[in-house]
């Protein structure tokens, strides 16, 4: 068997209870998404409690570049607000997943999904649509496995248990808190949750930022060109220093629920508000009226685990033709949690100083009374009608 191994509470169980129950031979495998982890840490302690083999997978450049700019092309926001950075991580961890299955020959995939989240439908589709052949085993789901338990029989067989009231996940794209007194939507999130953001009311002074993009891909920050991982990471720490990323809302979850999530994505807010803005200078009205439809339909996608369904390749294939004249830069200013565009260029601009300008211009003002009685007849008809009159 593969388990997706990340070296928590969960999985750690899992390794042990895989072995113990179905007399599994289990090869563990992390996926390196930009999570602050210590990997040899996490391959030992997997080699100790029993792996016959560990994998390290560093995926970062290719999260980015195959999964992060793809959402940012897509302005990917699920519910308005979520940047999907989790379920964006997810498809890739299962593609991962079933390559080294297929490697070493094994017959299982098993994760440490509960039955209440969204990762369980993000693993359990995509493994099934890269790899139907194989079983996929979720054995907190399955085994009706509860945290005091997993506790409990961590300690009895020697598993280190860290104390921490929140569950953390996190990636390049964003940071995820879930548990204790998040549990209760009314009450604000304590200061201590947050390791990305600073709070926004310490933030003294703005800071102007300049990013650049070609066809919706950023690839550079303040005039120099920067490698992929390097640009969102130097935008979650610039971003984040001045609070910006911080969300607080209530989700609906693909299994029916509705929870309080708390996100930081510094860079992911900063770069869709820049990346929207430089559409809206560039695309003509009606493009941009039909990719919101779009961009809702690849998030709610995404966020549901449909990453390999055809309807995305769809989505995408109009996203990236629409995208070929997204080439600008814009500049953010960064201040007390928000992330303000205050100015953008591109050589592909649609705005024209002479049609816009209060200025005298060639703008002949008397075509506006034709168009306003076509554009408005039916309406001024319909609503004479309402009236009684004709």
């Amino acid at each position: 068997m593969v388990l997706a191994y990340s070296g928590g509470l969960d999985t750690s169980v899992i390794l042990k209870l895989l072995q113990e129950r179905l007399k599994a031979e289990v090869i563990t495998v992390t996926v390196d998404v930009g999570q602050q982890d210590d990997f040899a840490e996490i391959e030992e302690k997997a080699l100790k409690f029993g792996a016959v083999k560990h994998y390290t997978v560093d995926a970062k450049k290719e999260f980015v570049e195959e999964y992060v700019f793809p959402a940012i092309k897509a302005n990917a926001l699920y519910g308005g607000e979520y940047p999907l950075a989790t379920a964006l991580a997810r498809p890739l961890m299962a593609k991962k997943l079933v390559d080294i299955a297929k490697k070493e020959g094994a017959d299982t995939i098993a994760h440490g999904c509960t039955g209440k989240g969204n990762d369980q439908v993000r693993f359990d589709i995509s493994i099934k649509s890269l790899y139907p052949e194989a079983n996929v085993a979720a054995p907190v789901r399955e085994w009706g496995l509860d945290r005091a338990w997993e506790i409990d029989y961590a300690r009895k067989h020697g598993i280190p248990v860290k104390e921490g009231i929140y569950s953390v996940d996190e990636n390049l794209w964003g940071r995820s808190v879930e548990g204790g007194i998040l549990e209760d939507p009314s009450t604000p999130p304590p200061e201590e949750i947050y390791a990305w953001t600073v709070s926004p009311e310490k933030v003294s002074q703005p800071e102007d930022i300049v990013i650049d993009f070609v066809k919706g891909i950023p690839v550079a920050l303040d005039g120099e060109k920067v490698d992929a991982v390097k640009l969102i990471e130097e935008l979650n720490f610039l971003a984040g220093r001045h609070g910006v990323g911080r969300i607080d809302h209530i989700e609906d979850r693909a299994v029916g629920i509705k929870s309080r999530e708390i996100y930081e994505a510094p860079a992911a807010i900063t770069l869709i508000r820049a990346h929207r803005d430089l559409e809206k200078f560039v695309l003509t009205k009606w493009v941009l009226e039909f990719k919101r439809l779009v961009e809702e339909k690849w998030a709610w996608l995404i966020y549901h685990g449909l990453w390999f369904e055809p309807l995305k390749a769809g989505l995408d294939a109009f996203i990236d033709h629409v995208e070929a004249s997204v080439d600008g830069s814009v500049k953010v200013r960064l201040y007390k949690g928000h992330a303000m565009v205050v100015g953008r260029e591109s050589p592909h601009a649609l705005y024209e100083h002479e049609l816009a300008t209060f200025e005298a211009s060639d703008y002949d003002q008397s075509m506006a009374v034709g168009y306003i009685n076509l554009f408005g007849l039916q309406s001024i008809l319909a609503s004479r009608r309402a009236l009684g009159g004709r």
